[in-house]
């Protein structure tokens, strides 16, 4: 027997892997942006030179907490277009230096389906194999590189299991690699989307070339993002006209969403590791009354505990004998708002090729739920 739904359902939103609201102080600084600072910040006039000083300000503000060159800042459209700007960009200006590219089985598909397109157009790329908690060996990394190897392509968090993959280790690897062979390349790109406001993103400390960002995922708008680019790498434009960022993501900037992104990011610095630990105590707490109330349940990705091999807010679990879609929709009648693997692929009723790549059966791996905690997620919520 099922419980009698409730009259007024309290919104319980657990899907922040997939956005996040917009903290009232972002909403506030790019309203002023909407409205009083609009004009086009490439205009010689006033107003348009005052939007161009804020223009550079956001930048040197994202940069400073990479620990970047403000001119290592691009500005786009969101995550994805980063994500394809770095992989596209580099095989597109160095083919001629070499057409093989490595990456990992259980990426993005802003990183995937580059790399797919890539191949159809005479490019060869190994996808690496990853343990059953997700994680990638640095040592398989350095070994699966070839002579005509341009592009080293991880995430640095996993969206769907949260596994935090070993950026750092991976990119002493890729420099060892370099000087032995007194070469630029591979570049290293990573797809630290998910891993934005949450985990240290000093570019030097991980070895990184070349990182993703998207506004989305850190409380911030929607269709913003950041490619962050080491000086001296060479990438191919994706759009061509005036000459914004650098020349390299042409057309009038998104104000308003830079400034945003920017102060997201700045905020998001603020009691970091407080805020992680809070959501590690959580999300912890919920699978333990998961355990208590629900037979037949697996964790899936890395052990749950207090040492950040996993994002914070991450817990996926498989929900043996019943199908994953299904749950998501009995949920969302309850005002309890998850999702059964990428919000990217919610229109696919395939089974999660994170899940599969880990050695997951197909059958098991169309029972599993996503919850992601945010920073209005409280005990009495998961209640």
């Amino acid at each position: 027997m099922f419980p009698q739904k409730p009259k007024n359902k309290k919104l319980v939103y657990l899907d922040h892997a997939a956005t996040t609201p917009m903290h009232p102080e972002v909403k506030e600084t790019m309203e002023t942006f909407c409205d009083k600072y609009f004009a086009n910040p490439s205009g010689l006039y006033a107003i348009g030179r005052e939007v161009n000083g804020e223009l550079n300000s956001a930048r040197r503000s994202v940069a400073e907490i990479l620990h970047a060159m403000a001119d290592n800042i691009i500005f786009t459209g969101g995550g994805t277009e980063s994500d394809n700007m770095a992989i596209l960009g580099v095989a597109r200006k160095h083919e001629k230096k070499g057409k093989h590219i490595i990456t990992t089985k259980i990426e993005h598909h802003a990183v995937l389906h580059p790399c797919e397109y890539l191949e159809k157009h005479g490019f060869e790329v190994t996808y690496l194999d990853v343990d059953s908690q997700g994680f990638i060996s640095p040592k398989k990394v350095k070994e699966a590189i070839r002579p005509d190897t341009i592009l080293i392509s991880i995430m640095y968090a996993n969206n769907e299991i949260g596994t935090v993959e070993p950026i750092a280790d991976i990119g002493r690897e890729i420099l060892k690699y370099r000087k032995e062979n007194k070469t630029e390349f591979p570049y290293f790109h990573t797809d630290a989307c998910q891993a934005a406001g949450v985990l240290d993103l000093d570019v030097e400390k991980l070895h990184v070339d070349l990182m993703t960002i998207n506004g989305s995922k850190i409380y911030g708008p929607k269709g913003v993002g950041v490619l962050y680019k080491r000086r001296g790498i060479q990438i191919e434009p994706l759009t061509f006209g005036g000459g914004q960022e650098f020349g390299m993501r042409n057309g009038t900037e998104n104000i308003a969403g830079i400034i945003g992104l920017s102060k997201a990011l700045e905020i998001s610095q603020v009691n970091r590791d407080d805020e992680n630990m809070r959501l590690v105590d959580l999300r912890n707490y919920f699978y333990e009354q998961l355990q208590k109330e629900i037979p037949k349940i697996k964790l899936n990705g890395p052990d749950l505990g207090n040492e950040l091999v996993r994002l914070p807010n991450n817990l996926n679990v498989t929900f043996m004998d019943i199908e994953g879609e299904a749950m998501l929709l009995y949920l969302d009648e309850y005002g309890i708002v998850c999702s059964t693997g990428s919000a990217c692929t919610s229109m696919s009723l395939d089974a999660s090729h994170v899940l599969t790549a880990c050695g997951m059966p197909y059958e098991y791996a169309h029972g599993s739920l996503r919850f992601s905690l945010g920073k209005r997620t409280v005990k009495n919520d998961i209640d």
